[in-house]
Formats: C-alpha cells, sequence, structure tokens
C-alpha cells in the first residue's frame, strides 16, 4: 500500500510539474490577427505538453441561449439531442442530424501526450460514446422548433457526413460510405445498408470523422479524410491516403485522391457563381497558443496543400482588392468572460426556410438563428 501510494504521489507530482511546462503560451494575438487573407504567423513555440486552451464544457439552462448577430434571434430548433454533430438538409426541408462521437481506438492517443489529450477531451465533453444514429427532424407547422424527431437510421459506426443524390442516402461512418434507399418524406429507413466503399479507420484513427458531398451531377461523391495523427508523429506509413480529399465513383466504388496535405478537412460546399469545390481546414496543434490558424479554400484538383511539411504556405495575388473580409460573429456566447463553456458548436447547415442551424454537441441542441426581419 505504501509504494503504491508513492508511486502515485511521484505521478501526481510528475503531471503538476509537466502542466506548469506546458502553460505560459497562450495566445498573444486578437482574433483578428489571426483571420484574414494575410493572419499574423508568429514563430513556433513548443512545449511537452500540448498547448490546448480547454474549458469546461456545461449544459445550457433553460433560459440561455448564445447571442445571435444584430436583426436576427436565436431559438432552440431540437433539445435533447445525444451529441448532435453534423446536419443536412433534405430538399423537403426534413433535418438530418448525425447523433455521433468518436468510435474505439486503442491504439490512438498513447503515452504521456496521449494521456493529457484524453483529459482535455473529457473536460471539453467530447469522450462518451456515440449513439451512432440518423435523427430526422421536421418543423411541421413551421415555427422555428422541430415538433417531430424520429431515428431515421440507427446502428452505424461513428457517423458524420450525408448527402441525398435523387432516391439514395449516402451515409460516411468512420470507416467506409454507406448508402440507403430513401423516399420523399421518409421518416424511418429499414433497409440494410449497402457498401459503397472502404475508408481509413481501425484501432488508430485519430481524425475519425469523415464527410462527404455529392457532385452537382450526383456522378461523384467527395469524402474529406483527416489525418492519422497531428503532424504525422505515427509515421507517414500511417498517413496513406489521408489528410486527403476523396473523389469517389458511387457506381463502381472507385477512388482517386482529388486533393491532398489537408490536415483534417471537414466542411465541403459548392459555390455556387464559379463551381468550385471549398472546404474548412483544421490545421495543426501544438507549436503555440497563436498557431496554427485554421483556414477555408476552394479545392483545385490534383494540389496538395502543405500538410505535415508546411502550414499556410501561400501565394497571393495582390491585383485583388480586397482578398477577404473581417469575421461577423453570427452566434456567440459559447464561452463565458469568466472562462465558463455553455456547449459546443459544431455543424451547421441552412433549414428549409433559409435559418442558420447550429449542432450543439455538448448542449444536446441545434440552435436555429433566422431574420428578425
Amino acid at each position: 500500500m505504501h509504494t503504491c501510494w508513492a508511486s502515485s504521489r511521484r505521478f501526481r507530482v510528475v503531471a503538476a510539474a509537466l502542466l506548469a511546462t506546458g502553460c505560459g503560451a497562450s495566445a498573444r494575438l486578437s482574433v483578428a490577427d489571426g483571420t484574414g487573407a494575410r493572419p499574423v504567423i508568429p514563430a513556433p513555440r513548443t512545449s511537452l505538453i500540448p498547448t490546448i486552451n480547454v474549458v469546461t464544457a456545461r449544459p445550457w439552462g433553460t433560459n440561455q441561449t448564445p447571442v445571435s448577430a444584430e436583426g436576427t434571434t436565436v431559438t432552440a430548433f431540437a433539445r435533447g439531442l445525444d451529441h448532435p454533430r453534423w446536419l443536412y438538409t433534405l430538399p423537403n426541408g426534413d433535418v438530418l442530424v448525425a447523433e455521433t462521437n468518436a468510435p474505439h481506438r486503442p491504439d490512438d492517443a498513447r503515452g504521456i501526450r496521449g494521456w493529457f489529450f484524453k483529459r482535455y477531451q473529457k473536460k471539453a465533453g467530447g469522450a462518451t460514446p456515440s449513439a451512432n444514429r440518423i435523427t430526422l427532424l421536421r418543423d411541421t407547422d413551421g415555427d422555428g422548433v422541430a415538433e417531430l424527431r424520429t431515428i431515421l437510421l440507427s446502428g452505424l459506426n461513428s457517423p458524420f457526413g450525408m448527402t441525398l443524390v435523387g432516391d439514395t442516402l449516402y451515409v460516411a461512418n468512420t470507416d467506409a460510405v454507406v448508402r440507403f434507399p430513401y423516399v420523399t418524406g421518409q421518416t424511418v429507413i429499414g433497409a440494410p445498408a449497402v457498401k459503397v466503399i472502404d475508408l481509413p479507420g481501425g484501432p488508430l484513427n485519430h481524425h475519425w470523422t469523415k464527410n462527404l458531398i455529392a457532385s452537382p451531377d450526383g456522378r461523384r461523391l467527395y469524402v474529406a479524410v483527416g489525418s492519422n495523427s497531428n503532424a504525422a508523429e505515427n509515421g507517414l506509413e500511417r498517413e496513406s491516403e489521408r489528410a486527403a480529399i476523396w473523389e469517389v465513383d458511387p457506381a463502381t466504388g472507385e477512388h482517386r485522391i482529388h486533393a491532398s496535405g489537408l490536415r483534417n478537412p471537414v466542411g465541403m460546399a459548392w459555390e455556387p457563381t464559379s463551381g468550385a469545390l471549398w472546404v474548412a481546414v483544421n490545421e495543426r496543434d501544438e507549436l503555440g497558443g497563436d498557431l496554427v490558424p485554421d483556414y477555408m479554400t476552394a479545392v483545385r484538383e490534383g494540389a496538395f496543400y502543405g500538410w505535415p511539411y508546411s502550414y499556410f504556405g501561400q501565394y497571393v495575388d495582390t491585383r485583388v482588392t480586397p482578398q477577404s473580409g473581417a469575421p461577423i460573429d453570427v452566434l456567440t456566447g459559447f464561452v463565458s468572460m469568466a472562462g465558463e463553456a455553455r456547449g459546443r458548436p459544431v455543424g451547421v447547415a441552412i433549414d428549409g426556410r433559409g435559418a442558420l442551424l447550429v449542432a450543439d454537441d455538448v448542449g444536446n441542441i441545434i440552435w436555429r438563428v433566422a431574420s428578425t426581419g
């Protein structure tokens, strides 16, 4: 007993020392400094313990909401969900929500860094079992609240991305794209999943979320596959066909790499004027509180975007003025001035009436932001 107690005490002392080593690297730049076409890129700062500012997540109170932009109002579209992570609006206005969380990944987050990473995940409200389902929400009377809620699909494997092509609903599980038959207005799908293509998964599956979008003509699927590490610390052999966007032929299951070097590409959309594919990319961690800025970019076929060898390498055409505007706060209040978190915003979608839906996978709520006009 004395030996166990002494070992435990030594561990706590070492952990405290390591925590002290990791602090002191908080952000020094403002949000404005790190956004726009020319963000400030300071020198990297490293430490033994990852520099991650994690606030403790707590649920929203009954009458509490985030703060919406001037001229808009925010209400709860649906409450009481189980980690709503990603959203998809069907043509008839029904909203699909992936209630999901990370799969079992025994080989991920090992060692002292992994120990701290798991503690951070738990503190942020992300370390709970996955519901593994897609729920359908329907606002039957147009009041901005979902009166109908049904489980459209269950028994999935950490699902994330969804897209409808004709009468086929595609779902990106963490390890495969699968498809189901769909009829307009359907509230439950009982047909079994048909596999379209396997995706990188397994016991080491660092970025487990897999997103997808269909080409405008529906003939191709584009699948976002994140890296298997933060910065290739698990070896480049573990990164085969990861940190990339795949182009998939759903009829044959064949695929090719459309673009690579994208550490964790998540949200994808087609720009309506140019027809270009755009993506939001989560960049690498552990280089200090001000690095590395996440970014959005148009995706060029065959392009390499730097990961893991470089970050934010860019060539700007100075003839174009301005390159981009300042960000506009649409929904805030998720972190109080005292540093307390209320929920965690993740996926966004536009509902059938043009309102913004925001999946809060810690508050277990989908917020709906609509114009007061």
